[in-house]
């Protein structure tokens, strides 16, 4: 390259940075003029826009200080710049419950491109249309068989009953959250792959599974050593591990587990792909969103001397019409009231799932508001279950709010999302606090 041809590009680099510089700028402020009639809000600075401040950390039964300034200033909907996308932000329970009824006719799922990196192209979290519908159906399916599996309710009592007996005689403190991962998975991984949590694989699907997680919430950079691509090796790892259990399991042929994947493999409906990819969702599920549930239970209930007086009284009375080794059964579970009633409590105080990434398909009217066609819409469910206006004393734990018929299917409790991508497997998630619960309050303080 000639010194004339490097001293023009010198001369030029200003005026092609400011260029670029203009064209993002532009790029970002323009659907703002373009739209008018959006809900009011600001956009932040380009590219980033107000994504750091939506997502610094803060208190689960707390707004945080962005959404409690936007709402202040705004209204419970209003716009901003988010995950590098023009978005509408609702904290309105009527339009949450709006988008989650109208997926795939006015919204769709819409989760940034890095989480499709790490849970893959066939996850169940990120298909759209038909291809959600075929694999929910699935999952329901599955969900409602394990159900009816004798040994289902004894499975998971006995994983209980191992993890709060290995405390017993320790002069060590307990991690909690941690004992409560291991129960979680334990569970899962027992009813997805038949496997038991002495079994070698199980410990190393569980190693990989903890880095899998690090970086599913990690900042998206896949340069090698980082949490991001870590975790993207780690889904490899679990990948081929569990189509090493299904070419067992063929090669098998006769040998049946009772467990999700002989359903799966007596499909045809799935690919191979698909299948490991719905293990995977299974796993995940199953894991990360119950042991936090369990954690924020015991969390709340160590808070309130008095509900936890009431749990303990109500195990104690399912105890007491039992034989000392008798197991617990279905009709135990119905007598759980007041858990219950603790577990969607610590449900809406705890919010797991703050939010969900949604997409409009068209332009939207609705009560006055415009959502412009490809804006991300997100429904904030933790600002629903925090409205005073809609659970009185909303900052306060208590769990006799839930008395009463239908208090927990409402439209101002959404713990597990709604309409068509309603989690399919709360109600397992439920069972195994509950059991957990009984063993945990009976045996310890």
């Amino acid at each position: 390259m000639s010194m004339m041809m490097v001293g023009e590009l010198v001369l030029a680099a200003p005026a092609i940075l400011l260029s670029l510089l203009l064209t993002l700028v532009v790029s970002h402020f323009l659907p703002l003029l373009l739209n008018p009639r959006a809900p009011r809000g600001s956009f932040g600075w380009p590219l980033v826009g107000e994504t750091l401040r939506f997502l610094t950390p803060h208190a689960s039964n707390s707004l945080g200080s962005f959404l409690e300034d936007r709402c202040s200033r705004y209204g419970r909907v209003f716009k901003s710049h988010l995950f590098c996308t023009p978005a509408i932000v609702s904290c309105d329970q009527e339009l949450n419950h709006f988008i989650l009824q109208n997926e795939e006719r006015l919204f769709q799922c819409s989760y940034p491109r890095p989480i499709h990196g790490i849970l893959g192209k066939s996850s169940m979290l990120v298909v759209l249309g038909e291809d959600h519908k075929r694999l929910r159906n699935l999952a329901l399916a599955l969900v409602t068989s394990t159900k009816l599996k004798p040994s289902y309710l004894g499975d998971i009592e006995k994983i209980a009953m191992d993890i709060v007996g290995s405390w017993h005689g320790k002069a060590r403190n307990i991690t909690f959250c941690e004992e409560a991962r291991k129960f979680a998975f334990s569970v899962i991984v027992k009813q997805v792959l038949g496997l038991s949590p002495e079994e070698p694989v199980t410990a190393m699907i569980l190693e990989d599974f903890l880095t899998f997680m690090k970086g599913l919430i990690s900042f998206p950079l896949r340069i090698p050593g980082t949490p991001y691509a870590k975790a993207v090796q780690a889904r490899e790892r679990i990948s081929s591990t569990v189509k090493g259990i299904i070419e067992e399991r063929r090669k098998a042929g006769s040998c049946k587990k009772d467990d999700f994947l002989n359903v799966l493999l007596s499909t045809n409906e799935l690919s191979d792909e698909e299948k490991v990819s719905f293990v995977l969702d299974s796993l995940l599920g199953g894991y990360e969103t119950t042991s936090l549930m369990i954690s924020m239970v015991v969390y709340f209930l160590g808070q309130s001397a008095a509900d936890l007086d009431l749990v303990k009284r109500e195990h104690q009375g399912i105890r007491s019409t039992k034989g000392k080794e008798e197991s617990l059964t279905s009709e135990d579970y119905k007598k759980m009231e007041y858990t219950q009633h603790v577990i969607n409590e610590a449900l809406r105080c705890g919010n797991i799932v703050k939010f969900v990434h949604r997409k409009a398909l068209k332009d939207v009217r609705y009560k006055g508001y415009l959502i412009p066609s490809g804006w991300k819409v997100l429904p904030v469910f933790s600002a629903v279950h925090l409205n005073p206006s809609l659970h009185g004393n909303a900052q306060q734990f208590q769990p006799s709010r839930w008395e009463g018929p239908s208090q927990g299917t409402s439209k101002k409790f959404t713990p597990f999302g709604g309409g068509p991508r309603l989690c399919p497997g709360s109600e397992l998630a439920k069972v195994e606090a509950a059991f957990f619960l009984h063993h945990l309050v009976l045996s310890f303080r």
